[in-house]
Parts: structure tokens; C-alpha cells; sequence
């Protein structure tokens, strides 16, 4: 990846085929682990080539091709909230000299699902893109996104994404670690700063709800959020959980059913669907979705691990359970430190 006559980024392919993505030229300082990091890159050993690249980083931490090349790496390995807190910061520093960040953050806010950030950024690609590489590429994700009118269009400033970023990592962070307490403190701020970021008050419904106590409420604001945004994806998996635990097995399989005919094309909303069918003990239907997923897109999500594991476990797959579930545990220490599903519910 290096700067083109018009002030963008090359040498990228397409970032839904991600893996074609390198970094050919090799800066000055930091060069050797920065060549190292791509090797790896291009052999698809993301954890080592990202290693690498953070070594590369250590040398000049401000150097925006490391940091472009870096988030593409955390991009691969499904860690979407850090490669687009990377890329805004070049931004943020550089401007318009790197106009192919706002792609590449594109690309990111698709694969997270947020619809209406995805189609700001191409968009915003294009405007100032002047034909630029990746045009043809922004185009066509303007065409994939399905762009509901659940939220309302804003034009969001820098630092307020920047804000925003940090309260969805954070968030992210305590919900796949089931730090219920933590995580409903994190998401009331964010509702409170971010009225019109739906995501968060679907994460605080199901915090809520895995809280204790207040489970009817948790119920009730996600019915009236359903009401008032009937193509919710997030209402559909939150009350499909919510009723199953709460033994209605009607109104569960209601939402069921809505949900076996939703296949989404971006990686986060296939994930929610499959744990969704996880937890609620459909595996059969679960490990369809699960078999659907790219693991390299979601090694960043200790809920890949614990309810696929769990798909496997319950379905005679046991050597398989227990292979993936050890992997998980030394990607996430949270998972070290827990029983797997199965064991507990026994």
C-alpha cells in the first residue's frame, strides 16, 4: 500500500475478498519487521503478522502505512472497532492525503452491520476518490447495502465517531464476556450520547434481560422498539432468546421462524443468528449458520467459540467441541477461566 498521485492508498484488492490485500513498499525505519509482518500476511498467518507489524509500530507508531497495513490485519481476524480506530486516526492526521480509509472503514462498518455508516463512508469515498482505486469496489457496496430506515441519517464528525468507536469496543468487550453490570453501565452512556445508534439499546434490552430481575422489562422496551421498527434484525433474536428462556415456547418459535428465513450478508448479523439458535437449543439449525461463517472474520468473538463448540458438543461432535473450545481459550482469556456450556448446564 502506498500513496498514489491523487493522495490515496494502492496496491488493495476488494476488502470483501480481503485476503488479496499487501502492502508491496517498504518504508524506511521499521522496515524489517514491517516485511516480516506482510510475509506473514501473504502466507495468512494473521497472529504472527500482526506481531510483526505491532513491532513495526513500536519503531514509528504515527507511520500511517503501518497503520493502514495493521488495520487491515485486524480486519481479517474479525476485529473490526480497532482497524477503524486506526484508520480514523490516519485520517484525523493526514486527511484527504489517504482517501482510501474512508473505503476501508466502509468496508468495516458493513461488516459490523452498521448500515448507515458503511453507506456515509463509501459515499463519502467516492465524493472525494476522484476514480480512485477502490471506486468500483465502493460502488458495489453501495449496491449490497440493504439500508433499512431504522435509524435516521446523521452526518456524525470525526471525534464524535472516534467517541463512539471506543463505546462500541467497550461495549463489545463486556457483552462477549457476559459482564452484565459492566457492560449495561457502558451501554446507558452510549444510548444517553447516541439516541439514534440503534445497536446500543438492542445490547442493553439483552443485558438487561441476563441481569436478573428484570427480565419482563427487558421484554417489554424490545416489543415496543419491534412495534416501532418492525424489520429489527436485533428485536427478532432478542425476543426468540427471551421467550425461549422464559418458557413460551410459542411466541418463541414465532420469532423462530422469522428468523430461519433471514440470511444476512454481513458476518456479524450471521454470527447473531447462529448463537441465537445456539442458545435457545435449535443446534441443528445453528451449525448450518456457523458452517456459513468465516472464522478468520470472527477469532476477534469469544460467543464463536462458546456456542459453536456447544453445537458440536450437543450434536455427538464431542472431540470437535473440545478441540475448538481449547482454541477459543487461548484466544480469549475469558474463556480459560470458564467451564464450557455443556459442562455448566450439567
Amino acid at each position: 500500500m502506498k500513496k498514489n498521485g491523487r493522495g490515496g492508498i494502492i496496491d488493495v484488492q476488494n476488502l470483501n475478498q480481503i485476503e488479496g490485500n499487501i502492502i508491496p513498499f517498504i518504508p524506511e525505519g521499521g522496515d524489517f519487521y514491517f516485511k516480516k509482518g506482510v510475509e506473514a500476511y501473504q502466507k495468512q498467518k494473521f497472529d504472527l503478522s500482526l506481531k510483526w507489524l505491532q513491532k513495526a509500530l513500536s519503531e514509528k507508531p504515527e507511520n500511517p502505512l503501518y497503520q493502514c497495513q495493521t488495520s487491515i490485519v485486524y480486519t481479517e481476524i474479525g476485529s473490526y472497532h480497532i482497524a477503524n480506530q486506526m484508520l480514523t486516526k490516519v485520517l484525523s492526521k493526514y486527511g484527504d492525503e489517504y482517501i482510501d480509509c474512508y473505503y476501508l472503514i466502509a468496508n468495516n462498518y458493513a461488516h459490523l452491520g452498521l448500515l448507515q455508516d458503511a453507506t456515509k463512508y463509501a459515499q463519502l469515498y467516492l465524493e472525494k476518490g476522484d476514480n480512485g482505486e477502490f471506486h468500483q469496489e465502493a460502488e458495489e457496496l453501495l449496491e449490497l447495502l440493504d439500508f433499512s430506515d431504522e435509524e435516521d441519517d446523521e452526518d456524525w464528525i470525526f471525534e464524535e465517531e472516534d467517541d463512539l468507536l471506543v463505546y462500541q469496543e467497550t461495549a463489545f468487550y463486556h457483552l462477549e464476556r457476559e459482564e452484565w453490570v459492566e457492560a449495561i453501565a457502558v451501554l446507558e452512556e452510549m444510548i444517553a450520547l447516541y439516541p439514534e445508534f440503534s445497536q446500543a439499546r438492542h445490547e442493553y434490552h439483552y443485558a438487561t434481560f441476563f441481569i436478573g430481575g428484570e427480565r419482563e422489562e427487558a421484554i417489554a422496551n424490545e416489543e415496543k422498539y419491534l412495534k416501532e421498527h418492525p424489520d429489527a434484525l436485533f428485536s427478532f433474536t432478542n425476543l426468540a432468546i427471551f421467550y425461549t428462556l422464559k418458557g413460551n415456547k410459542e411466541v418463541s418459535k414465532y420469532y423462530t421462524d422469522m428468523l430461519v428465513n433471514i440470511y444476512p450478508i454481513h458476518e456479524q448479523q450471521k454470527l447473531r443468528i447462529a448463537v441465537t439458535f445456539a442458545q435457545i437449543g435449535l443446534y441443528e439449525k445453528a451449525m448450518d449458520r456457523f458452517k456459513m461463517l468465516r472464522k478468520s472474520k470472527l477469532k476477534g468473538h469469544p460467543s464463536y467459540y462458546r456456542w459453536y463448540s456447544t453445537c458440536q458438543y450437543y450434536l455427538g461432535m464431542e472431540e470437535s467441541a473440545f478441540r475448538l473450545w481449547n482454541e477459543g481459550c487461548k484466544q480469549h482469556s475469558i474463556l480459560s477461566v470458564q467451564s464450557p456450556p455443556w459442562a455448566q448446564s450439567k
